[in-house]
């Protein structure tokens, strides 16, 4: 009997709340930073309104919450505080290092990664927690395109580079935000929902377009077959 055709021809990962625990710490520094500059939010405020989006991009919510111009100079302090941050705490997210190595092995090496974050913090934390070995040369940062998450290109980019239609790709992400972003490159988007504070609700991905969600990394490369 012939076996059946894969349904897929890569696994495309975000990296912030899917493979590292990061957004805790990263909010945490934008939520003392803000609070600094007059906005005072709480944890859990900060992670609603912030979560899976870039600090450089909500420019125009913070300078009207605290009346001041968000400058280079501040941004800068920012991701100094928050990389001295993620330097100490960071981990990986439960299960990732072991799914990502199943993915990687199953799709002879098709994987990318694929942030709305910057460069330097992707690789950082990939370094950090042992994951670089699995997407060196396949890293993607929004920072780098016209546009960041939620529009599609920073998965337009990883597909094109691996040379498979975005069609053909699986998208793993926990937020809407990002969610959005595999739905307008084509994909089909798995939605990473964990009960832990830093993650999108599994109805709010659902309402985004992910066609599955699930609550165990360990779970993902079942779910990919």
């Amino acid at each position: 009997m012939t076996p059946a055709p894969a349904r897929f021809d890569a696994v495309l990962f975000d990296c912030d709340g899917v493979l590292v625990d990061s957004e805790p710490i990263t909010n945490g520094v934008l939520r003392d930073m803000l609070e600094e500059l007059g906005w005072k939010l709480s944890p859990a405020e900060c992670m609603r309104i912030f979560i899976g989006k870039a600090v450089k991009d909500e420019r125009a919510l913070i300078e009207a919450h605290t009346g001041q111009p968000l400058t280079e100079a501040w941004m800068v302090r920012f991701r100094e505080r928050r990389n001295q941050g993620l330097m100490h705490g960071l981990q990986a997210i439960a299960g990732a290092v072991e799914a990502v190595a199943a993915v990687h092995a199953r799709f002879s090496g098709r994987i990318a990664c694929a942030s709305g974050a910057d460069r330097f913090k992707v690789e950082l934390q990939l370094e950090k927690c042992g994951l670089m070995p699995y997407f060196k040369g396949r890293i993607f940062s929004g920072h780098e395109l016209p546009r960041s998450k939620p529009a599609p290109d920073v998965y337009l980019a990883a597909a094109a580079s691996l040379g498979v239609d975005p069609k053909r790709c699986a998208v793993v992400e926990d937020t809407v935000t990002g969610v959005t972003a595999g739905v307008a490159a084509g994909a089909t988007v798995f939605g990473y929902s964990p009960s832990e504070a830093g993650h999108d609700a599994p109805a709010a991905l659902r309402r985004a377009g992910a066609v599955h969600v699930f609550t165990a990394m360990a779970d993902l490369p079942g779910l990919l077959d």
